[in-house]
């Protein structure tokens, strides 16, 4: 991001009258030489010029001339010294930054030596005559303090003024900085204030260090030299209280007490001068011991005090460590142990913060400091401050326990929320190997020999790639070993690193990695190779880092490759252009047309994508030819119109990206982006389209900028050939910008789709920002004769859509049209649109109040607007006279105040008028004229006003306090609803037709009830018959006539409209008043009275307002909208420069927790709905809190709000209870606040444990709060969920991380860990249920061991295992699941096997009569997650000895029928397949082949295999645990039979062997659940073959066998299930693909049409199944397919096809699910080639439903569809378009193309001419019957849009059939349409009648009925564009039947 750099402003001199005066009588006197009298009078024509800038010249030049006096020619008089205290009186004046100030140094500091003393003499005369008159004025400090500052910033003279002054200069820091601390203590919630002063406590404290560091010798010869009570050691004692002050107050910010920590070791350092004592002293005062500092003196130790205190804060010691390292030398040879010590000290100091720092800002400090120390201890090893090896190097060196401990913290914090911290995290691991390497021999010499580096290189590889910070420390090692090292590790690592790519969160840090490593590699294969051996080197370079590109960006799926384009490629060739080439040759290798899988971008897209990054880097340029002849023309033509967007956007990115700005667009770029425009302005992709005006925009500045560049070259030209040329390409140009505007703005049709519109309008305005819309200019590129008044009509129409963003660019774009065009000028066409406006904001549906704003705001610049307003207003009998314009050629910001006044006076008026009427009847107001409409524009209009230079000031000020009381009037009349119980159900209905009375009654009725008396109380119910008239009535259809007995006309109202018109209102009033407060300026003391707008009584005004609202409000949308309003104001509050606005804030958050603490029953909060608004009104008035502040709200809110989440000691009350599940809701809203940020998490310990302890809580509503809470903690530490599974180690925490964040929660859950277990016993035969133990296993289910932890640890994780896996005794079942999977994170991977082993002993040998099966079942699940885990781990050691195999096989007997629990039974059968099953186990080969044996004996003994069957043993339903146990049995039997047989010794190519009859027995199982599993894991395998491009050949002869054959496809004529009977009917028809299969029905054998009869009956009969409708059809496909080919002439199929035909075409309708239309299309293009092809099959009617497909939605669908393209023979298509997937616009088109090309063909052209038209008139039935039912919805319905196609657009549809007909008309055989003329007649009149009914309707529409009536003329004017274009064509066919 490039950021404009501040300019400093440069302000002028300015002295007071009479100083000025006496320095000019003092410069004016006489004498003195020449040179002299010519610098006064240089001084004084500088002190007289109030231009800033002229005085820096003149100050420059009296500088020069200051240079020039030589002692012996000038004379010391009275006027030399004038001049030099006049230049010094200057200085000393001005801010430290002025640039004057710094010329005025620069002249002093060029006085000649001779002068210089008497110079210091003035300066310091000066100065000291300032800080002896210095008030007490605390802005006067800081000048001052900035004076002494610059004094010591680089400029001589001034540090000599200090040294002549010291006495005064540190006399009067002391009395700055203790001033400065005794104001902060009386600036409670003034935060602005409190900043202020910060801010001088700052730059007080580092005056007072530059001064001390600058004078260390001065102070202590001074010292030593005077009385030990002298005043410099009194001040020096009192600049010690103050920085110990600062540092034990934590009300200061971090960045003043880290600089009092370096001025208290400085001060120390300068009064003990820089021996082995003050090591010792600091030693002391960071272990806080006085005895260590008793060499310091007495008077020193006493200032420190409190720093020895043994109750100061934690952070004392952290910024003492700061100081130490930054104040204290390093490096040297002549320092003693003390200092050595203090260097280890420090480290250990900073680890013991580890775990008691709770906020991240201290977090980030400490990781500074540590990389400061680590910094500072390699400096003290190269410098050789312990030169012998000795302490120093043995704690340093790898494996050193410091070094350990530091490490633990470098893996703790490397995957820190912040990333300064995981930055210093990186720093410091990288400065430890390099401690390790200089403080160890071996490492420096031979550092790959390293045992060290080796064994953490191995651990590092071996660690999750999911751990971000691994990444860093890699590179750390490629810095200091090379990448060769990690290559020869690990040779994968470059395609393992690009796999990682396709992750978000990961490219980053692996693509930093990739970078290191291959610049590394490079540098080695170069140093390696020579001068000879530079290209071999290379190619093993490319083979390494180019090769694998290539077959990622080839094959994987696009969204895995986005970030190796934006992080990987350009970085790689950067590393070396000349790799371009390589790749371009290797993609050329492979056929450009050839794809990958599905979802990949093939080599042609790599292709775009390699030469795309190649030219943004520069590396290839378009004037060589077309990228250097790299690509031919026809491949970035296929590539511009490809199917996938990311291949169509590198195509686009390489035609448009450039590294030269200039470089001229050729005509062959602009034909190409004449190909691309028309097919890629739809795209439903956001990214898509930003990304396409993003590189377009790229091209057009070409297009400027080259332009501008020939302009001027054709100025200077003087070759008339070469000028010919410029002005040819500048007129191609002018005709190119000419085509794209019109394509654009052709485009803007009524029914063009959301997304077309938005990118067509985001490029026009790039057109209009880049180029100009002007009429009549000089500019060549001015575009305003291009656009034409019908264009800038549909752009105005635009601003009807009901999508915001296209309102607003329409909008901007409109102000760039030529006025001409739009015609606002003319009065009637203003006049209409205002009215139109005028009723859009009194519309029912929301969206047309944005609409009526819009055109608001775009009539505000028109300065007719105020006549035609009062027109309206005099149509209306309103009585309103709008402001004159002062001046009848106003400029544009009056016209705009004056206009926007008018607007805001007329609303004010219509709204006063429409509330009086709402006051009367509500429910009028909701159905006639809802009051929000009003409201938002008025918001809207204020948005435009510049609110700092207003001129209309009494008017305004009036009108706003109008605007607040009408607005407050306003939320009275609609409050009632909002805050009632249930605002949802609410309507309170004026049954009496003459009198509100019963209105009134019902607002009286409709008072909260879920106070807080509404859990103390008790309510009877009514019991008066008088039903509707006492209560909230059911919406009604009835018509209800005005109740104020006016014109009659009837209206409805339903519950939505009268909520929708009160929240919404609600809303508006929010809005105004926020938006009122926020830009409007405000009337204070401090300002002059004509410049404010708003009072401060009307500010607190307002936030008493919000306050109401969102305490009382229960609607969610009225009091989030009141937020935003609130949030507002909160934001003003904390900038406004009163002192009573600021402590506003502060003041409301006390007294709404003062009543959230009290029960009181009057209290009106809500007790229900998450406590409604409390929340956010604490989130508003907290986050407006300064970020830099010392956060003192936040953290009193927090203590009194988790004080009161937590459970009270005696039992729940009905007093505690509703402040406890408040405080538990606000607490919730505050840790989901993302801009409290950081600031939060030093509380989250404390809302952990209240809300497991809120789970302990008997009320129910404490429960419900709990949860939430909880929720909302596990996301807010966790992290967003980052993948599907939640169990996974990207959605889980390191054990050591999480508990040195949130280290309370240690003991916290040990404890109530421990006391959950203690209940968990189901030895007792009862169930007892913890209530936070499910919550406390959720929990520790997330943490998990680091492999690099150390074996010891403080916050180690092995305490919690006996607990958890005590926890599996429980007699829930659902408890141990949770138990197990808790006990997984716990075990290290290398502690697994031998934990395994000791739960497996605690099983019993034998059954008896005290077996626990509870218990047995805990812990088989234990050991069986515990394993699974083990075996996906990539770090686990190798397999050692038969340990588990020797505990399972005794226990054999619990997957036995001896074991009666068939829970128990199934789980250990779980158990044995994951033993042996094809991943890795802790077992040896030998042990794991008996044991496979003796498990598969087990499965064949087993109920599945019993000649019975399951059903014999276990009966039709069986005991609990059936079907668990026989799916058990069935995943081994699967595992041994069709996973992976040869592992298990079984033999595929026999039908006698174990597992086809393994198989076979699953496939007839009663239990449908086996037979589903089992067909899954067949279909599985079965795509797994297909995806390996395994031939039927192949397939054949091995598997499946023909029996499974046989029991397939009986399966499929018998199955009942019908999710099996799907699988079965989806396993067919993949082994149908090639060949038929054999049917057997009982003994009888089907043909294929029997077959295909059965199958199509089954879809006909289970439409409404998707899955089994999908599976049945595809299935039905595959065989009409075979049957065509197996009797091309169709005769067996005929029968059937039709039946097929229609069901495909029934499948591709809009109303389909996404499913069946995904399985239509696959069908489609799988049927391409045979079906629909075929002359003998005409199908025209899978053609309309392929048409429909393609202008589908659902962008899967459209894409699927189009690659029927890449099915069609070749024959038919044109050899450049072979074999490519298109994008479905494209596809349409040439969809279209071919089937006229195939009537031709077949011989059929008056068919096809007939089937056209039918298709361009359209289904006229189906239409009228959609848009009546949408208008029906539209009345009743509010936000009901049924089914809208947003993507299709109709208008080009129907203009692409009458294109495609126009060219079917000149194909011959149109003489047959005499034959077909009484069907040319009855289209005729169809499309007549068509025109006329259109037309009329259209006629009865209201004016303007793009804005009044938008959908429907929409729809009105697609059916008279279809008309015309259908007579047109029918007139045509006509007159050829007539000349026939």
């Amino acid at each position: 991001m490039v950021t404009k750099k501040k300019t400093v402003k440069v302000e002028a001199v300015v002295l007071d009258k009479d100083r000025r005066d006496k320095l000019i009588v003092s410069l004016s006197v006489d004498g003195g030489d020449e040179w002299i009298r010519q610098l006064a009078q240089t001084l004084q024509d500088c002190l007289a010029l109030t231009d800033p800038m002229q005085q820096i010249q003149l100050v420059k030049k009296a500088g020069s001339q200051l240079e020039l006096l030589s002692e012996e020619e000038t004379s010391r008089g009275p006027l030399l010294q004038a001049c030099l205290h006049t230049m010094a009186l200057i200085y000393t004046s001005l801010l430290a930054k002025n640039p004057l100030r710094r010329a005025s140094a620069s002249a002093l500091s060029s006085v000649p030596d001779w002068l210089q003393e008497q110079t210091v003499i003035c300066l310091s005369a000066c100065l000291s005559d300032s800080l002896s008159t210095v008030g007490s004025d605390h802005s006067s400090y800081s000048h001052l303090i900035d004076s002494i500052t610059a004094c010591l910033d680089a400029f001589p003279l001034g540090e000599r003024c200090i040294h002549r002054l010291l006495a005064e200069v540190l006399p009067f820091l002391h009395k700055a900085l203790s001033e400065y601390l005794q104001l902060n203590s009386g600036l409670a919630g003034r935060h602005v204030v409190q900043a202020q002063l910060m801010h001088s406590c700052l730059a007080a404290v580092k005056a007072s260090m530059l001064v001390v560091q600058r004078s260390q010798e001065l102070i202590s010869v001074t010292l030593q030299a005077v009385h030990p009570h002298c005043t410099l050691q009194l001040t020096l004692s009192g600049l010690l209280d103050c920085y110990t002050h600062i540092l034990t107050d934590e009300n200061f910010l971090q960045a003043v007490q880290s600089t009092a920590g370096m001025a208290v070791v400085l001060l120390t350092r300068s009064v003990m001068g820089s021996g082995d004592r003050v090591a010792a002293v600091v030693a002391g005062l960071l272990q806080g011991s006085e005895q260590s500092g008793e060499c310091a003196p007495v008077w020193l130790t006493q200032s420190c005090t409190g720093l020895y205190d043994s109750g100061r804060p934690a952070g004392v010691s952290l910024y003492l460590c700061h100081g130490a390292l930054a104040m204290l030398n390093w490096r040297g040879a002549t320092q003693g142990p003390q200092r050595e010590q203090l260097l280890l000290l420090v480290p250990h100091t900073l680890l013991a913060l580890d775990t008691s720092v709770k906020e991240s800002s201290t977090a980030m400090v400490v990781a500074r400091v540590l990389t400061l120390w680590s910094g500072a201890a390699l400096e003290s090893l190269q410098g050789g401050l312990s030169s012998p090896p000795g302490l120093l190097h043995d704690s340093l060196r790898g494996g050193s326990e410091l070094q350990g401990h530091l490490l633990e913290h470098v893996y703790t914090h490397w995957e820190h929320p912040l990333d300064g911290v995981r930055h210093q995290t990186r720093a410091l691991f990288k400065n430890l190997l390099l401690l390790h390497q200089h403080s160890s021999p071996l490492a420096f010499s031979d550092p790959y020999r390293d045992p060290y580096f080796t064994q953490l290189t191995h651990n590092l590889l071996g660690l999750e790639w999911h751990q971000r910070g691994k990444y860093g420390s890699l590179a750390c090692l490629v810095e200091l070993l090379g990448a060769g090292y990690l290559l020869a590790l690990d040779p994968q690592l470059p395609s393992r690193l690009l796999g990682l790519m396709g992750d978000q969160t990961l490219a980053p840090y692996a693509s930093d990695l990739l970078e290191r490593l291959f610049v590394s590699h490079k540098a080695q294969l170069v140093e390696e190779g020579g001068t000879g051996g530079t290209e071999a080197g290379m190619e093993r370079w490319h083979q390494t880092w180019v090769t694998p590109l290539l077959q990622v960006l080839c094959r994987a799926r696009l969204d895995q490759t986005t970030y190796i384009l934006d992080y990987f490629l350009p970085k790689l060739l950067r590393c070396s252009p000349s790799s371009l080439a390589h790749m371009v040759q290797a993609l050329q290798v492979t056929p450009p047309c050839s794809a990958g899988p599905p979802g990949s971008r093939g080599a042609l897209g790599a292709l775009m994508t390699c030469l795309r990054a190649a030219r943004a880097q520069g590396v290839v340029q378009s004037e060589e030819g077309l990228w250097g002849g790299l690509v031919p023309l026809f491949l970035l033509r296929q590539a511009l119109v490809h199917k996938h967007d990311q291949v169509r956007m590198d195509a686009l990115g390489l035609l448009c990206e450039s590294h030269r700005r200039t470089e001229v667009l050729t005509s062959q770029e602009m034909e190409l982006l004449h190909h691309f425009l028309p097919s890629s302005l739809n795209s439903q992709s956001p990214g898509v389209r930003q990304l396409t005006v993003s590189l377009l925009k790229k091209l057009l500045c070409r297009v400027k900028d080259s332009g501008q560049s020939l302009q001027r070259r054709l100025v200077q030209e003087r070759d008339q050939g070469q000028k010919d040329r410029d002005q040819h390409i500048l007129d191609t140009y002018k005709e190119f910008l000419c085509w794209l505007c019109e394509s654009l703005f052709g485009v803007l049709l009524p029914g063009a789709s959301f997304s077309t519109c938005l990118t067509a309008l985001h490029l026009l305005c790039q057109l209009a920002h880049l180029f100009t819309f002007n009429t009549g200019s000089d500019d060549v590129f001015a575009l305003g004769e291009v656009v034409t008044p019908a264009q800038a009509q549909n752009v105005l129409y635009c601003v009807a859509s009901n999508f915001l963003e296209v309102k607003q660019l329409a909008s901007a774009l409109l102000r760039q049209l030529p006025p001409s065009a739009v015609g606002l000028q003319e009065p009637g066409r203003m006049q209409t649109l205002l009215q139109a406006a005028l009723d859009l904001s009194t519309s029912t549906k929301p969206f047309d109040s944005v609409t009526a704003a819009h055109l608001f705001n775009l009539f505000l610049r028109q300065p007719a607007l105020p006549q035609a307003l009062l027109l309206c207003a005099q149509e209306q009998g309103l009585s309103f006279q709008p402001p004159a314009l002062t001046q009848p050629q106003a400029f544009e910001a009056l016209t705009l105040e004056t206009n926007t006044l008018a607007v805001v006076q007329y609303l004010l008026l219509c709204l006063k008028a429409e509330v009086v009427k709402a006051e009367s009847s509500l429910l009028l107001a909701a159905a006639s004229y809802p009051l929000y409409g009003r409201a938002h524009c008025i918001t809207a209009a204020l948005q435009q006003l510049n609110t700092g230079c207003l001129t209309l000031t009494g008017q305004w000020r009036n009108v706003m306090s109008e605007l607040i009381t009408v607005s407050y009037r306003m939320s009275d009349v609609v409050s009632p609803v909002v805050q009632s119980s249930s605002p949802e159900g609410l309507i309170p209905m004026d049954t009496d037709s003459e009198t509100s009375a019963g209105l009134q009654r019902i607002l009286q009725e409709i008072q909260p009830r879920d106070t807080n008396d509404f859990f103390t109380s008790v309510r009877e119910l009514d019991t008066e018959p008088s039903g509707q008239e006492n209560g909230p009535a059911a919406p009604t259809d009835r018509p209800q006539h005005d109740s104020t007995g006016g014109s009659g006309e009837g209206y409805r109202v339903t519950a939505q409209m009268v909520l929708v018109c009160c929240w919404r209102s609600m809303k508006e009033v929010s809005m105004v008043l926020g938006q009122v407060c926020q830009s409007l300026p405000l009337q204070t003391s401090s300002k002059h009275s004509d410049q404010g707008l708003i009072t401060e009584e009307q500010v607190e005004g307002v936030g008493l307002y919000f306050r109401q609202q969102l305490l009382q409000s229960r609607h969610r949308g009225a009091f989030e909208l009141a937020y935003v309003g609130f949030v507002r104001l909160t934001d003003m509050l904390r900038r406004s420069g009163s002192r009573t606005l600021q402590q506003l804030p502060g003041r409301w958050l006390t007294e709404v927790l003062q009543e959230v603490k009290s029960s009181d029953p009057s209290s009106k909060l809500c007790a229900t709905r998450r406590s409604a608004g409390i929340p956010f009104y604490i989130q508003a008035l907290l986050s407006s809190e300064p970020k830099s502040s010392s956060c003192s709200l936040l953290k009193m809110t927090m203590r009194e709000l988790t004080a009161l989440a937590m459970p009270s000691p005696d039992r729940a009350t009905d007093q505690t209870t509703v402040p406890q599940v408040h405080a538990l809701n606000i607490l919730r809203a505050l840790y989901r606040d993302t801009r409290l940020g950081e600031n939060i998490i030093p509380f989250v310990s404390e809302g952990m444990q209240a809300a497991v302890l809120g789970f302990t809580s008997p009320v129910w509503a404490v429960r419900n709060s709990s949860t939430l809470l909880f929720s909302t903690l596990i996301t807010r530490i966790f992290g967003v969920k980052k993948g599907k599974d939640e169990h996974s180690k990207e959605n889980r925490m390191t054990g050591r991380e999480f508990f040195t964040r949130f280290p309370a929660l240690y003991p916290f859950l040990l404890s109530q860990l421990e006391e959950a277990a203690a209940s968990v016993d189901s030895d007792r035969g009862q169930v007892i249920l913890h209530p936070s133990l499910f919550l406390l296993l959720l929990v520790l289910g997330r943490l998990f061991p680091s492999p690099m932890d150390g074996s010891s640890s403080p916050l180690g994780l092995a305490p919690f295992m006996p607990f958890i896996i005590r926890c599996g005794r429980s007699a829930v079942y659902r408890t141990r699941e949770m138990a197990a999977r808790a006990l997984v994170p716990f075990v290290m991977v290398t502690q697994v096997p031998s934990t395994i082993r000791t739960l497996l002993k605690d099983l019993p040998l034998e059954p008896g009569p005290r077996t626990q099966q509870n218990h047995i079942h805990g812990i088989l699940l234990q050991v069986l997650f515990l394993l699974r885990s083990y075996q996906t781990d990539t770090h686990r050691p190798q397999a050692a000895g038969s340990d588990i195999s020797q505990a399972l096989r005794p226990r054999l007997w619990l997957a036995s029928r001896q074991n009666l629990c068939l829970v128990t039974r199934a789980v250990f059968v779980d158990v044995l397949g994951a033993v042996c099953g094809p991943l890795a186990a802790p077992v040896g080969d030998s042990e794991l082949k008996e044991l496979r044996e003796e498990t598969l004996a087990l499965l064949m003994a087993s109920e599945l295999v019993t000649p019975g069957g399951p059903s014999a043993v276990c009966g039709p339903s069986g005991p609990p645990g059936t079907t668990q146990y026989l799916l058990s049995l069935a995943r081994l039997a699967l595992s041994a039979s069709v996973e992976s047989p040869l592992l298990w010794g079984m033999e595929e190519d026999c039908n006698t062997s174990r597992g086809p009859l393994l198989l076979g027995c699953l496939l007839q199982c009663p239990h449908y659940e086996v037979r589903e599993l089992a067909l899954g894991e067949v279909l599985r395998r079965l795509e797994r073959e297909r995806g390996e491009g395994k031939g039927e050949r192949e397939r054949s002869s091995h598997w499946p066998q023909e029996t499974i054959i046989s029991n397939l496809t009986t399966l499929a004529l018998h199955e009942a299930h019908p999710q099996s009977l799907a699988k079965v009917l989806q396993v067919l028809s993949v082994l149908s693909v090639n060949s038929d299969l054999l049917w057997r029905d009982g003994l009888r054998n089907l043909t294929q049409t029997e077959v295909l009869e059965r199958v199509l009956t089954l879809a006909e009969g289970f439409a409404h199944s998707v899955e089994l409708h999908c599976a049945s059809l595809t299935l039905a496909s595959r065989l009409v397919v075979h049957l065509v080919h197996s009797d091309p002439q169709g005769v067996a199929a005929v029968a059937c096809l039709g039946r097929w035909g229609a069901l495909v075409s029934q499948s591709c309708g809009v109303e389909q699910n996404a499913e069946v239309k995904m399985m239509a299309a696959e069908v489609l293009v799988n049927a391409t080639p045979t079906l629909l092809t075929s002359p003998n099959l005409p199908l025209v009617s899978l053609w309309r439903g392929l048409f429909t497909l393609l202008q589908d939605e659902d962008q899967d669908v459209r894409d699927r569809a189009a690659d029927f393209i890449s099915n069609l023979p070749t024959h038919l298509l044109n050899p450049d378009v072979a074999c490519v997937s298109v994008c479905p616009p494209v596809a349409l088109d040439m969809g279209v193309g071919l089937l006229c090309q195939l009537f031709q063909l077949w011989g059929q052209v008056p068919m096809g001419i007939l089937t056209l038209t039918e298709w361009l008139l359209g289904d006229q039935e189906q239409e009228t019957a959609t848009a009546e039912a949408t208008g029906l919805d539209e009345e009743d319905f509010l936000f009901e849009k049924g089914d809208l196609n947003l993507w299709a657009e109709p208008v080009q549809w129907a203009r692409l059939l009458h294109r495609h007909l126009g060219v079917l008309f000149k194909a011959s055989g149109l003489t047959a349409l005499n034959q077909n003329q009484a069907e040319v007649l009855r289209l005729s009149a169809q499309a007549e009648a068509l025109s006329l009914a259109t037309q009329q309707a259209l006629e009865g529409l209201p004016a303007l009925p793009q804005f009044s009536c938008t959908i429907e003329h929409a729809r009105l004017a697609l059916q008279q564009e279809r008309a015309t274009l259908a007579l047109a064509i029918l007139g045509t066919l006509r007159q050829t039947g007539l000349s026939g």
